[in-house]
């Protein structure tokens, strides 16, 4: 469900920029709805001229612009500073400093430090379901326990080559859901590095084999460059005003064009 493979260094500027995740399937629900969308108006123009034509066109803007916030906005966007939740109507930034955890449920949860309590961000743009993983891995063992290959391994030069993560269960878990989790391990390394910074900044840090009582003190400019970079960032959630127009004026033209 993300568009970073496997093996992509932690830290997004060493990549060349940021490092987006979104749905394949919803860009390609999004943009056959859009020509769909498309042809119809072009026909409702040529050959509509009555009022159920205009309540067609009204109902066809809404249900676009429906679609563009559910399928074409959610992405998350990590860079080396923090990550950034888009979804259908709000946006979501925090510093990797404050982010705690990532994991999944449903969908995809950005665990961070809230001003009381933690908080919990859901990202509509990665969906997980543990029923169709657990099925997937059901299967598989059952394969292996009546001795059938999984479709994870094949024959090279009389041999057998598995091709899962580590077991059978792991080739038959479905795409999507793999993805997800390499999308949240892909995550969980900036949480990471940013945590090991932040330890560094706040004090000393022992050496491992070294001496007792052998330190390194860290940079004395360490906690300044966390704060430039924008690590210790607190979670800010606001209104996307766009994506509230998408669809208030549809439907505000569905409304008028109903009752005249």
């Amino acid at each position: 469900m993300g568009t970073v493979p496997v093996g992509r260094k932690k830290r997004a500027d060493t990549t060349g920029g940021p490092q987006t995740f979104r749905s394949p399937t919803a860009v390609v629900v999004w943009w056959v709805w859009l020509l769909f969308a498309a042809a119809n108006l072009i026909d409702l123009a040529i050959r509509g001229r009555d009022h159920l034509s205009l309540v067609a066109v009204a109902i066809l803007l809404l249900a676009t612009g429906v679609a563009y916030v559910t399928a074409q906005r959610p992405r998350i966007v990590a860079d080396g500073s923090g990550i950034t939740v888009v979804n259908p109507l709000r946006d979501h930034r925090i510093g990797w400093a404050n982010v705690t955890k990532v994991d999944l449920a449903d969908l995809l949860r950005v665990h961070c430090r809230g001003q009381d309590r933690e908080k919990i961000i859901h990202a509509w743009a990665v969906h997980y379901s543990r029923r169709r993983k657990l099925a997937a891995e059901t299967r598989a063992r059952r394969r292996a326990a009546s001795g059938r290959p999984s479709l994870g391994a094949f024959a090279l030069g009389g041999g057998r080559r598995d091709l899962g993560f580590g077991s059978p269960a792991g080739a038959e878990t479905s795409s999507a859901e793999a993805e997800a989790e390499q999308i949240v391990r892909v995550l969980s390394e900036y949480v990471t590095a940013a945590r090991a910074e932040e330890i560094w900044a706040d004090g000393t840090v022992d050496i491992a084999g070294a001496g007792a009582g052998t330190q390194v003190e860290p940079a004395g400019d360490a906690a300044a460059d966390l704060r430039a970079a924008g690590s210790l960032e607190p979670l800010t959630s606001t209104w996307d005003r766009k994506a509230l127009l998408t669809l208030f004026i549809p439907a505000l033209i569905l409304l008028v064009v109903a009752l005249v």
